[in-house]
């Protein structure tokens, strides 16, 4: 059964591999069947530093009403992005912060600490280049961009299963290799998974 998709591709930069990669799954997903939308955090017009106050949080911009719109409208949704100094880009980390709002994502409990998840039902894909090897960043640096994504974000608003595909070492590859990883990301959104 087709699947609506949300693909969000998390760094400043459009013309990036990061970006092709991004198209390569929108475009899978579509020739499948899929209803697919798109988010490119570098063209919203936001402040990803906007005060943290749960209690009176300021106004959200236009994009971010259209995003939070978008979320609720996904049953699926794809973040691309590149692991930067071992973790998430800020922007990625701004929007998050800006959008996944109380109310919107989850739900604190007075007096408890429990919460209520307010987005099950959504699976995610995380499609992450990286340029350090695969087995350092598990085993030396223990991947807390992974595990920031993943455990406390995603799957902390109910959000699961969260799948990550790993593209990389991405410095120093070959054309050859890069078309590789666009072919096995084209196919992941012909599966829409």
């Amino acid at each position: 059964m087709p699947k609506r998709i949300l693909v969000i591709l998390g760094q400043p930069q459009r013309q990036s591999f990061g970006a092709a990669l991004a198209q390569a799954y929108a475009e899978g997903a579509s020739a499948s069947g899929a209803e697919v939308r798109e988010i490119f955090l570098g063209d919203l017009k936001f402040d990803p530093t906007g005060a943290m106050n749960h209690s009176s949080p300021p106004a959200l911009e236009t994009d971010l009403v259209m995003a939070q719109e978008a979320i609720k409208w996904a049953e699926h949704l794809v973040f691309v992005y590149p692991i930067w100094w071992g973790t998430i880009p800020a922007l990625l980390k701004g929007f998050i912060e800006r959008v996944f709002l109380p109310g919107f994502a989850v739900n604190f409990r007075d007096n408890s600490p429990l919460w209520d998840k307010l987005l099950t039902g959504r699976s995610a894909r995380l499609i992450v280049t990286l340029n350090t090897p695969s087995w350092i960043y598990r085993w030396v640096y223990g991947r807390p961009g992974h595990n920031t994504m993943k455990k406390t974000i995603l799957e902390f608003c109910g959000i699961k299963p969260v799948r990550i595909t790993e593209i990389g070492p991405v410095k120093d590859s070959t054309d050859e290799k890069r078309k590789k990883w666009l072919q096995q990301v084209r196919a992941l959104g012909a599966r829409q998974a």
